[in-house]
């Protein structure tokens, strides 16, 4: 369905979560085929805030796997919307990706005992780094634990700062296109995107 257009897409995924909610099993499948380049889009998107992750992954890696959580979370849940189920395939994604980091950050991990990771000091003795660079990369990378805080406080959100929130940051809508899908003025997306910016900074204490 590379082809199809957004509304034919909506149209689709509308019909299979019905049969979902009708409890037809098969289209977990269907949605899963639906959504495959907006689930391999998204996770390309996210995979740039984790530079460790991207070092040892690749957007494939993080989508195949993201796609494996989607599937099992809709046998438990079925979203009542096209919107519901991008934030449910958003959920999975940032899972994937936080599992990946705490993967490649733990004392026995291949990324912390990689041969890159050492380098000779003063004396030419080899020693361990704590965290190889990525070559190439300059974006100082971001704990861990912080991503948790800043998606914990995203899911924490007002459930209106929430739908506009997930869809400028994470599906990168412009406002005025996130006005037209939640058919609210510009005005109202742009207060409760500010509104939600400033929940979250208060929230984990970093801009």
């Amino acid at each position: 369905m590379a082809n199809d257009s957004p509304h034919d897409l909506a149209v689709g995924l509308d019909a299979c979560l019905k049969k979902l909610a009708a409890g037809d099993d098969r289209a977990r499948g269907d949605i899963l085929a639906i959504c495959d380049a907006r689930l391999r889009e998204l996770s390309h998107r996210l995979l740039g805030n984790f530079a460790k992750v991207r070092r040892w992954d690749n957007t494939d890696d993080v989508a195949q796997n993201a796609a494996i959580r989607l599937y099992r979370a809709l046998a438990e849940t079925v979203p009542d919307s096209t919107r519901g189920l991008m934030g449910l395939m958003i959920t999975q994604i940032q899972r994937e990706l936080l599992d990946m980091a705490r993967k490649h950050s733990g004392p026995m991990s291949y990324a912390v005992n990689h041969g890159t990771n050492v380098r000779r000091d003063a004396h030419g003795e080899v020693v361990l780094v704590e965290e190889a660079a990525d070559p190439g990369e300059t974006n100082e990378e971001i704990p861990i634990d912080r991503w948790e805080q800043f998606h914990a406080a995203v899911e924490a959100l007002p459930d209106e700062q929430r739908e506009v929130f997930k869809l400028v940051w994470y599906l990168g809508l412009e406002q005025q296109a996130v006005a037209d899908t939640l058919v609210i003025s510009p005005r109202t997306v742009a207060r409760r995107w500010h509104e939600a910016r400033e929940t979250i900074r208060r929230t984990v204490g970093a801009e």
